[in-house]
């Protein structure tokens, strides 16, 4: 029996986390749609797909079929789309998750590309899927047409071979691709090191870490206010390069501390900073791939230090940070705090006193507010 693409119509697809039933959010988009449409006659022969980006699992529950290889750097998508293969009824041992770090298969027949929100994020996929391509291979990616740039369009250039896209449809745009094996391109990157200011730290950052060429306003302004000489065990949470983290090692010398993010490249560069910069502080660190503190104790934690992301994807939202706070109180001990820094337009303080009964300003300049709450 020839498989047969699903269609994103007859599919229940959800966001991840859950979102309320009044949320305009949506777990496919236009791209989805586009790109299913420009494939679902040309997959029948196909023996290996590969599906990279796949936000909440739309696309690889359509292509369910073909038993594809699904890469993300994502924990909460690979989530997602674990979610909806349920959802509807699929068989995840019908699909293989890959993390951004782990080989990719080789002689792909047909590659399936989300564009991603950073280009270094893209520009690494494509070098490590270029080591496996094969001149048969079809590559096709898609996007929002404000998210496919002249840049977006050189690094397919470059890197794979020759590259044109399609009309905008929706304000969505294809992105269709030849393999050209002659081509000449540079190593993959893996990382990329800049000195921490005021200290001999060097940092490394892999290529979908926030900030990843030099230390983000935000950190900058929480560094001077993180705590000193606990000796609990504390979390960087949504540590992404783990500066946070390292910085509450040197401050708190008796503490346990923990890099937990949902991106593998982040937790693998938090690792790494630790292992270069303070080598024998790696026994009391631990570093852990996660949907916030998920998993995590109760009351096991006397701090948890955190910048929280007002995005997902694309999309801004605050449901991860609520996420993120409604965490850090089940997980701190009585007397233990959430130490934030967050835009002073968020309004964190009015959640967090509604959460904990008490928020304390630390400090505060005209863009950002850090702020306390401590578990009674």
């Amino acid at each position: 029996m020839i498989p047969s693409v699903f269609s994103l119509t007859t599919l229940s697809l959800k966001r991840y986390p859950p979102q309320p039933a009044i949320s305009p959010l949506k777990a496919a988009d236009s791209a989805d749609e586009y790109l299913l449409d420009a494939i679902s006659e040309q997959l029948i022969n196909c023996q290996r797909v590969l599906i990279f980006n796949d936000n909440f699992g739309a696309l690889t529950c359509a292509l369910y079929q073909w038993q594809p290889y699904t890469v993300s750097d994502s924990f909460i998508s690979q989530l997602a789309c674990r979610q909806n293969l349920k959802l509807n009824g699929l068989a995840e041992a019908n699909v293989s998750f890959i993390n951004s770090l782990q080989p990719l298969p080789g002689s792909p027949e047909y590659v399936i590309i989300k564009i991603p929100k950073m280009l270094s994020l893209l520009e690494y996929q494509l070098k490590k899927l270029r080591q496996v391509l094969t001149p048969n291979c079809t590559i096709i990616a898609a996007g929002k047409v404000q998210d496919i740039h002249t840049s977006t369009l050189a690094l397919f250039e470059k890197i794979i071979g020759p590259t044109h896209t399609s009309l905008a449809k929706k304000k969505s745009r294809l992105i269709f691709c030849r393999f050209d094996p002659n081509l000449s391109v540079m190593a993959t990157n893996e990382s990329i090191r800049w000195t921490l200011p005021n200290t001999s730290y060097q940092i490394h950052n892999l290529a979908n870490v926030f900030s990843r060429t030099s230390l983000d306003i935000g950190a900058r302004f929480f560094i001077p206010h993180l705590p000193h000489n606990l000796t609990g065990h504390l979390v960087d949470l949504g540590c992404g390069n783990g500066i946070i983290g390292l910085m509450a090692l040197q401050l708190n010398p008796l503490a346990q501390v923990s890099f937990i993010d949902e991106s593998y490249m982040a937790v693998a560069s938090s690792h790494q900073n630790v292992k270069y910069n303070r080598p024998t502080d790696l026994n009391r660190s631990t570093f852990r791939v996660n949907d916030c503190l998920k998993g995590m104790k109760n009351a096991s934690l006397q701090a948890v230090l955190c910048n929280p992301p007002f995005h997902q994807n694309n999309a801004i939202t605050d449901h991860i940070a609520r996420q993120m706070f409604n965490d850090a109180k089940r997980c701190l001990q009585h007397g233990g705090e959430l130490r934030i820094i967050g835009n002073r337009h968020l309004n964190y303080h009015i959640r967090l006193k509604q959460l904990f009964g008490n928020c304390q300003r630390i400090a505060s300049n005209h863009k950002f507010v850090v702020l306390k709450a401590i578990k009674y």
